[in-house]
């Protein structure tokens, strides 16, 4: 099987593959898609949910020194599209409800094959049987790889996962990386190491998309090693706590919306299922309440590392339990060999304490280009660093701390916001299942807050309530101005809210985005 398989299996809810199999069908998939004539510096694109066929093409893609584009399946047709064309994809592979999204918009010459939506995807996100079946007239993926004899040439030269940012604003960016060199896989695997405490016989609980980076390393990480790998396809708290006591699940990935979810549950349910498999929980991807995160501690004991980083940049800062609760609220300190840079709004460096926008870089990770978009490339570096548009500070000790997105921040009559802070109290709140808090235009302070409250289903809050918890917590220029309660909340698979879909019509007949 080579370096890519270790042994083990894929568990997908009553359906389980072993690895064995998983690579011989990987092989098969690498010679098919070499008779298309794919190969190194050509990309291959998913629009799916975890599924086996995402890890067939992926491993497929590395095999062929061939790019993987991973699109976010939650994005419209117009959205794909532009990924296809910006990615130059030569083959997509696709589950069937999908299709139709985007079946009239492929670009020419983009070979399409179609996987059957599996029964347990669809039922945990209610799509009609007859949507689930691949149509009539089109290639089915698992019949045309069948056809094909393993691969038997040498591995060519890898080209990695290609992820697309959904950017606050404008195109989203396409990060082609350079292919990597010993030093940066030797430092990728020291970091690796650190990170995600890898070991033989472990068993990773996937519960997010393959579409995000991290998720997608965690995935290649259980692919790759002596371990099983387990997928939850649509994030419930108390299903994932069945699952690590069914499973003895070890190890996962997680974002800080999951543990506000967990936090949730009623005690009884908390205390109902034996967590005592786990080993190490890894988390990022967005700031962490300090009180979601010591509940989070002081529940699953003192295995949970926070890192920072990003898909330009990889994890250039971790932070340990203990760490974090000598420093309640930062993101750690540098990883071996990475670098960072903090500057004001002039471009001047900022000392420990002061705040602007954190610019960093790893060895870990090579250089990269935003295909089609250079000059978007430029923007985000500076003296060799590279900004993921995140604003913070460090301490006296080096710690980082995030305050928030550049793009979230919100300036009201010229003072800076940070939604993050003010989403951070509103979720401890009780009867608050979830909010997203964003500026809106303003004629006279440029823009003012605005919140969207999701409660919980027995809740029974107003605007008067929320305001007054936020007056004990927070100054009075960070209570919205605006509260709007909605049933349901625009997420991706993670529980994470999409915040954009909210923000976007409020600005779509005004002059400016700020």
């Amino acid at each position: 099987m080579g370096t890519m398989f270790g042994t083990g299996k894929v568990v997908s809810s009553d359906q389980t593959v072993d690895k064995r199999d998983l690579a011989t069908r990987t092989l098969q998939a690498a010679s098919a898609l070499d008779s298309l004539g794919i190969g190194e510096g050509d990309a291959i694109a998913t629009y799916m949910r975890n599924d086996f066929p995402l890890f067939e093409a992926q491993g497929a893609a590395a095999l062929l020194g061939a790019y993987f584009v991973t699109i976010n399946w939650h994005f419209r047709g117009s959205e794909a599209e532009y990924i296809l064309t910006d990615s130059e994809a030569k083959a997509l592979v696709v589950h069937a409800d999908l299709l139709g999204e985007i079946r009239d918009l492929i670009p020419p010459g983009v070979a399409v094959f179609v996987v059957q939506t599996p029964g347990d995807i669809a039922a945990a996100y209610g799509i009609d049987a007859a949507a689930s079946v691949v149509p009539e007239g089109e290639q089915i993926w698992g019949d045309w790889i069948d056809t094909f004899a393993e691969w038997s040439a040498a591995p060519r030269t890898p080209r990695g996962v290609v992820f697309y940012t959904s950017g606050t604003t404008g195109l989203p960016k396409g990060v082609f990386t350079h292919p990597t060199t010993a030093e940066q896989q030797a430092a990728g695997a020291q970091v690796g190491e650190i990170a995600y405490k890898p070991r033989s016989g472990m068993r990773i609980l996937l519960n997010g998309p393959c579409y995000h980076v991290a998720v997608n390393h965690s995935a290649r990480i259980a692919l790759a090693n002596d371990a099983d790998l387990i997928l939850q396809h649509r994030f419930d708290a108390e299903e994932f706590l069945q699952l690590i006591e069914r499973h003895k699940i070890t190890h996962a990935h997680m974002v800080p919306t999951m543990f506000v979810r967990l936090l949730k549950l009623p005690a009884e349910i908390r205390l109902r299922y034996d967590i005592s498999s786990l080993e190490w929980i890894t988390h990022g991807a967005a700031p962490c309440s300090p009180d979601i995160k010591k509940a989070m501690i002081e529940w699953f004991g003192p295995i949970l590392a926070e890192y920072y980083g990003g898909t330009e940049v990889g994890i250039t800062h971790l932070c340990s339990s203990e760490e974090w609760l000598a420093k309640p609220g930062t993101v750690g300190k540098l990883t071996p060999n990475s670098k960072i840079g903090i500057y004001d709004d002039e471009g001047k460096l900022v000392g420990p304490g002061e705040i602007g926008e954190i610019y960093v870089k790893s060895v870990m990770v090579p250089d990269f280009d935003y295909k089609s978009l250079p000059e978007k490339r430029l923007e985000v570096e500076r003296d060799s660093l590279v900004s993921i548009g995140d604003i913070g500070y460090q301490d006296d000790d080096g710690f980082l701390f995030l305050c928030d997105r550049r793009n979230d921040m919100v300036i009201s009559g010229g003072v800076n916001i940070y939604p993050a802070e003010i989403e951070s109290a509103l979720v401890t709140m009780d009867g608050v299942r979830d909010c997203a808090v964003f500026g809106i235009p303003d004629a006279e302070f440029g823009e003012t807050l605005m919140t969207m409250i999701e409660l919980e289903d027995s809740a029974e809050l107003n605007e008067t309530a929320i305001r007054e918890y936020l007056i004990e917590r927070l100054a009075k220029y960070k209570v919205p101005k605006v509260i709007e309660f909605r049933d349901d909340l625009p997420r991706e698979d993670s529980g994470k809210i999409m915040k954009r879909r909210l923000r976007d019509p409020f600005w779509q007949d005004a002059d400016r985005q700020i």
